[in-house]
């Protein structure tokens, strides 16, 4: 194996057993376990965003085939045309589906009881994602693992102003949604880890596809970006955890603007430097240089692969691992 690879193994796996590492995963992720030219079939894996767009497309009659790959104008046209509600049902339709989670998502899932079989202490993790699935969800309750799930709530109509901006929803299937992210206590990584949704998230407890949540077309995203104070978007438990903790950006690609306000603000409001890394194929040079210029290390590495190596730098799971979960 290369020596950069390696030494950069260790390093992950040092900060997952201080608990001062948390894994951001991008869309990337859901194709981790395809085989090459395996497209999307629903109901068994799940689509990357420009096969939901296409699909989204599909539904009505989309004008431009040259953008139909598109995510953000393809949901901004059927938005416009239809409405939130007929988009979100569109959407409720893909991720109400079953789908078998991928083999990174089952890693995440077993890291409480391994780094505890590797370190001694259980850590517990907070993981943010931009994907609207409930695959890693599904990951955790395999491996008998609790977790709990935020994810963020769009404000609906003006006299929504003072709506909450994000739903806690415990391992025990209780619902909390937040009011004051900065003065909300209710979350904590001591006995359980957190599965952070910053883009909102499909609802299977929801009554109606209409409950659902989802930062997709490009009037959300100029909503959601036109008020990124962090103090009113998350829980100020997770905000303490995000300004001390390096990241692992896992499937994601910085030259997708949609979570750089987030992290810029991050990065501005940590009083200390801390490494970050990004697992990415097929490099190009504007990659690089966006990475780089804010310190994050790139490695050209297969994700798949990448999570093979890590997985060997970690003791197997044991039969120990539901027990302590329960």
């Amino acid at each position: 194996m290369d020596f950069t690879l390696e030494e950069h193994l260790e390093e992950v796996v040092e900060a997952l057993g201080a608990g001062a590492l948390v894994p951001l995963l991008g869309a990337g992720v859901n194709l981790s376990d395809r085989a090459d030219g395996e497209a999307w079939t629903r109901g068994e894996n799940l689509p990357s965003a420009s096969e939901l767009a296409k699909y989204l497309a599909g539904k009505l009659r989309y004008p431009e085939p040259q953008t139909a790959g598109d995510l953000q104008r393809v949901s901004q046209y059927v938005q416009a045309r239809r409405g939130d509600g007929t988009l979100f049902r569109y959407l409720h339709e893909v991720f109400s589906e079953r789908y078998v989670p991928t083999r990174l998502h089952g890693f995440l899932a077993t890291l409480p009881a391994r780094l505890e079989l590797a370190t001694g202490r259980r850590r517990y993790q907070l993981i943010v994602t931009t994907n609207y699935d409930d695959a890693l969800e599904q990951a955790f309750a395999a491996a008998g693992e609790r977790c709990d799930v935020v994810w963020y709530e769009r404000p609906v109509g003006p006299e929504c102003s003072g709506r909450a901006r994000c739903v806690h929803r415990t391992h025990e299937g209780a619902t909390h949604h937040i009011e004051r992210a900065n003065e909300y206590a209710g979350l904590s990584l001591d006995d359980r880890s957190v599965i952070l949704k910053v883009h909102g998230a499909v609802d299977r407890a929801a009554a109606t596809a209409l409950q659902d949540s989802y930062v997709i077309s490009e009037d959300h995203y100029i909503e959601y970006l036109s008020d990124t104070r962090l103090n009113d978007l998350f829980p100020v438990t997770l905000l303490g955890t995000l300004f001390t903790s390096h990241f692992l950006f896992l499937g994601y690609r910085l030259v997708d603007w949609n979570v750089r306000v987030i992290l810029h603000q991050i990065w501005h409001q940590r009083g200390r430097d801390l490494d970050a890394w990004a697992i990415q194929r097929q490099v190009r040079a504007i990659d690089r240089v966006l990475w780089e210029t804010r310190g994050v290390h790139l490695l050209d590495e297969p994700l798949k692969d990448y999570v093979d190596a890590l997985d060997r730098h970690l003791p197997p799971p044991d039969g120990t691992r539901g027990e302590r979960a329960a």
